[in-house]
């Protein structure tokens, strides 16, 4: 197993993951949910991502050269699916737990395309293809990369209870705002390798 690259995966996942960062998406996207339930939510976001993940590592580019897929309409998907939510969060459409809803929030936007997004997917396949026998280290680095980012996505519960419901409200407005940000980015880099490359 090559060491050099199981490193390089674990951080790579890791930090494009952004568990930390992703903490108050999940209290808003889980909010009014018990925290069995946001649990629950948080488990199965993380299997998800590690199958699309996996998925991605061994047959990434296969699947996207047979449909014919660019990474950069990847990110507009990705970046269209982030505003959508962002402007439910910012028109205050997010009381009532997602879930009530008929809509699954795990699988969008938690495991895709927060955790598992395109610049993540990218990275496992650049990395699968480095070296002769990297199969073993990326498969190993995204699933430890993965397990320590469910570990930090269970604070949520912790945090929620410290925020309160007024303090909620405002994470809500704030991170809508910055969301949208962030969507707008993802989208926009998208659109410059469609077009300007």
């Amino acid at each position: 197993m090559d060491i050099s690259i199981l490193v390089q995966t674990f951080i790579a996942v890791f930090v494009l993951a952004d568990a930390v960062g992703n903490i108050p998406i999940v209290l808003v996207l889980t909010k009014g949910m018990m925290p069995d339930q946001r649990n629950k939510v948080i488990d199965k976001a993380i299997i998800v991502a590690i199958a699309v993940l996996l998925l991605f590592a061994f047959a990434g580019q296969v699947i996207l050269n047979y449909l014919e897929i660019s990474i950069g309409s990847l990110r507009v998907a990705g970046g269209v699916l982030l505003l959508l939510i962002a402007l439910q969060m910012l028109r205050g459409e997010l009381d009532q737990p997602i879930i009530e809803e008929g809509r699954d929030v795990a699988i969008t936007p938690l495991a895709l395309p927060l955790l598992a997004g395109p610049g993540t997917l990218t990275t496992v396949m650049l990395l699968m293809s480095k070296s002769q026998s990297p199969h073993i280290a990326v498969a190993v680095g995204i699933l430890g990369a993965m397990f320590i980012t469910w570990l930090i996505l269970r604070l949520a519960n912790l945090i929620d209870q410290w925020i309160g419901a007024e303090g909620g409200v405002i994470v809500t407005q704030l991170l809508g705002f910055l969301l949208a940000a962030l969507a707008v980015e993802i989208g926009s880099t998208g659109i410059r390798e469609l077009f300007l490359s």
